[in-house]
């Protein structure tokens, strides 16, 4: 993906995270707009960001009040959120109000690159989805509803299907214990059912399903599917 023409929205209120933002995106070929509140970041909205990193602590708007303000205005920008450490409640509420992803201050600017390019990709996969998903050794054929690893075809009952099927339409995303159960079931509120069949899942896409490499645990939080190649 060429970063030359994507425009970035910082939205922080500390000028060393912004700086330290703007030299490092500045250096990957991102365009950098900045905004040290919530009401600057409404009026840079106008600007058309193609990707947006709240600071969830600013000064003038609550982060999750602005998040449900710039998800009124724009239903598919990206959003990656930075949160401080162990604020586990803050990062679901931020990601069940849209967020993409999250990060944790202090964070590596490799990583946050790496959240970044998978928020895009889910964004052009959203727009336009592709009928066979491939990461590593699994492939999902949505059409046919195929699923193989490697050469070997996966059996699975409708119900991982069906999980499967939300991760990979939301794949690279970090996916909420409520909006899984939302999505899989009509009534159900007990992530315990969830665990289930996300253990069920594993023990038949993954090599080692203690140690997953596809269907990975945010711990607290929920599910994030390891994004298409």
């Amino acid at each position: 993906m060429n970063a030359a023409a994507i425009k970035v929205l910082v939205i922080d209120d500390e000028p060393p995270i912004r700086k330290l933002l703007r030299m490092g995106l500045s250096t990957q070929g991102y365009e950098i707009m900045e905004a040290s509140s919530g009401k600057l970041a409404l009026e840079r909205l106008a600007e058309g960001p193609a990707l947006i990193i709240l600071d969830l602590g600013l000064p003038d708007v609550g982060g999750h009040d602005l998040l449900r303000m710039i998800r009124a205005r724009d239903d598919s920008v990206p959003i990656v959120v930075l949160s401080s450490r162990g604020d586990e409640a803050g990062k679901v509420q931020a990601l069940d109000l849209g967020a993409d992803d999250y990060l944790t201050k202090p964070f590596g600017m490799d990583e946050l690159l790496a959240r970044m390019r998978a928020a895009l990709r889910h964004q052009l996969q959203a727009q336009g989805e592709r009928p066979i998903f491939r990461s590593g050794d699994l492939s999902v054929d949505l059409v046919r509803r195929l699923v193989k690893v490697g050469e070997r075809e996966v059996k699975l009952s409708p119900k991982e299907y069906d999980l499967l099927r939300v991760l990979v339409q939301h794949a690279g995303k970090v996916l909420t214990h409520r909006f899984l159960l939302k999505e899989l079931w009509d009534e159900l509120t007990d992530a315990q059912y969830l665990r289930v069949y996300v253990r069920q899942l594993r023990q038949k896409i993954e090599a080692d399903p203690e140690r997953p490499q596809f269907v990975l645990t945010e711990t607290g939080i929920g599910y994030r599917l390891r994004a298409a190649d």
